[in-house]
């Protein structure tokens, strides 16, 4: 296929046509009595029509047909996609994942729809308030199907393979080291390339927004011009054995058919668009001369809750760096936190889990789990030189933090068969090293 275009820019207000269709946007005004070429103009809103200016999301697509020509929809097969948090008891443990298995295509074909596995969250999509974290696992690209996400949000991590991502609004590739979000009520369809895994922030109520940068000033980390939205594309094409719109509803799948593709928007306008961004990109800020600056230093989207200063939900990443501090102890600290984190791994290790912790699988220190190094990192890192190294060359971890108290589903406890019973072991040779004789140097 041909280079795939993007836009530049985060929540930008753009207009694109596919250029098979020269003057498709219509011109000063939303909603012509006539479109051109005869399109029907379609909103789609991200936000309240009251929302102050700032936080009001919508675009206008002109497509073919509108979206509202379906048959009903009707309920249909879950699988392992889940918002009940009441289906397990709670778990307030230390939890790691071995790498999440990628079913073989010669055993059974799955898609990136029937390949979503809820693993834990929180709170309530009816109500617009929470957050959930699923893992994909699939081998075979959605065939005359598409997902559209009613309840909130998906921000997509990939581990392993390529997405071809084709949404109303153009086509995006996103590959490992890359993430992209698909915002709410946005139909899109996954062609995949071989075995395929990833991770999904699914937030419900809020959007994506770059943190607030503060003290740091008008530039670092995720800058907005790194982000790419894609250009316009279409297809007229009719699907008479029939075209599956599904369509995940206050947690619960649901199916409709229509006979044309719903990939028939010929141009477009609008700030809420799906958007995707290169990890490396990221433009680190650290310390550089003693102790340790908050992870929140490396946030690169946030979903903010009404409490200011808490969000929701964050995704944060630990990137290629070069640590320099003087006189500490520069893996991550040992720590208790009023925040759930879930760790993923892209690629490589992470620095305070050397072992154990592999890319595909995860972790969940849930609010007030304590967690830090394992005992190996410890006695490391308290006697090396401190000298200026590189940290994570290779690698890319990242978490997702949320201020909810989130369950663990019963995939993810026991049906996956990917729970490591062992985790708790990491941290049994930690040994004191408490002296009450010691005394300050002196100087």
């Amino acid at each position: 296929m041909a280079e795939l275009k993007y836009l530049t820019g985060f929540g930008n207000e753009f207009a694109t046509e596919d250029p098979r269709c020269p003057g498709a946007l219509p011109e000063g005004q939303n909603n012509p009595q006539v479109c051109p070429y005869g399109l029907y103009a379609e909103q789609l809103s991200g936000s309240a029509f009251t929302c102050p200016r700032p936080a009001n999301k919508r675009s206008w697509l002109y497509r073919i047909l509108p979206s509202v020509r379906h048959k009903p929809f009707a309920p249909v097969e879950q699988g392992a996609l889940t918002h009940n948090w009441d289906e397990a008891e709670p778990e307030p443990n230390q939890l790691r994942w071995l790498p999440f298995t990628v079913p073989k295509a010669n055993e059974k074909k799955i898609d990136f729809v029937t390949g979503l596995h809820t693993l834990c969250g929180a709170g309530d999509a009816r109500s617009r308030n929470g957050l959930a974290i699923h893992v994909y696992t699939c081998n075979t690209s959605m065939i005359d199907r598409c997902f559209n996400n009613s309840d909130g949000d998906f921000l997509i991590v990939p581990q392993l393979g390529v997405l071809l991502i084709t949404t109303e609004f153009g086509k995006m590739m996103v590959e490992p080291n890359e993430t992209c979000v698909v915002q709410q009520g946005m139909r899109f369809s996954v062609e995949v390339f071989g075995e395929t895994r990833g991770y999904i922030l699914e937030v419900f109520g809020a959007h994506f927004e770059l943190p607030d940068l503060g003290p740091i000033g008008a530039n670092g980390l995720a800058n907005p011009r790194d982000f790419l939205v894609p250009t316009a594309w279409y297809e007229d094409r009719k699907v008479p054995n029939g075209y599956t719109v599904i369509n995940k509803y206050q947690g619960k799948m649901f199916a409709a058919q229509q006979d044309f593709s719903p990939f028939n928007v010929v141009a477009w306008h609008g700030n809420y668009t799906p958007y995707k961004y290169n990890l490396t990109n990221f433009m680190v800020i650290n310390c550089v001369e003693f102790d340790h600056a908050d992870p929140s230093i490396f946030t690169v989207l946030t979903a903010k809750s009404t409490r200011p200063g808490v969000a929701i939900a964050d995704f944060v990443i630990f990137p290629p760096r070069w640590g320099v501090a003087n006189n500490t102890f520069r893996p991550p600290y040992y720590h208790r936190n009023c925040m759930s984190e879930f760790m993923g791994l892209i690629k490589g290790h992470y620095e305070a889990k050397a072992e154990g912790f592999q890319p595909g699988g995860g972790s969940l220190h849930s609010i007030m789990t304590p967690h830090g190094p394992d005992a190996d990192c410890f006695e490391k890192s308290s006697q090396a030189d401190l000298k200026p190294e590189r940290v994570a060359d290779g690698t890319m971890a990242f978490m997702f933090e949320s201020s909810f108290s989130m369950a663990v589903t019963k995939w993810g406890l026991d049906t996956c068969k990917r729970l490591d019973k062992n985790y708790y072991k990491c941290w049994e040779p930690i040994k004191s090293h408490f002296n009450p004789n010691w005394k300050p140097s002196s100087k």
